[in-house]
């Protein structure tokens, strides 16, 4: 009994980083861009997420910046790079999309 405690302990170990790299890609941002309330400053942030459709979680997160959480839709796609699409608002860049692997994140 033991052993099997110990053999799906050791399973659950290696599956949860695996399982947790899926939903976490990074992102360079050329320029400041706002979320919600925050100026993200430009560089190259990770990018996490929970949740799926509608109901999803981002945090972009950054050496030496605090985090950023904020409500996105997860929307399945395929691009052959990574990147962002901004649009303008009251002269700021508003961060609108983060364009990952296989996904696409929408604000």
């Amino acid at each position: 009994m033991k052993r099997l405690f110990g053999s799906i302990l050791i399973c659950t170990i290696f599956a949860v980083p695996a399982f947790a790299a899926k939903n976490s890609q990074t992102v360079t941002i050329p320029t400041t861009v706002q979320v919600g309330s925050t100026a993200l400053p430009a560089g190259d942030y990770k990018v996490t997420w929970t949740g799926s459709g509608d109901s999803a979680q981002v945090t972009i997160a950054k050496k030496g910046v605090a985090p950023v959480t904020a409500a996105a839709k997860v929307v399945e796609h395929k691009n052959d790079h990574s990147g962002i699409a901004t649009g303008t608002q009251n002269g700021k860049q508003v961060l609108q999309t983060i364009l990952l692997k296989d996904v696409n994140l929408v604000f």
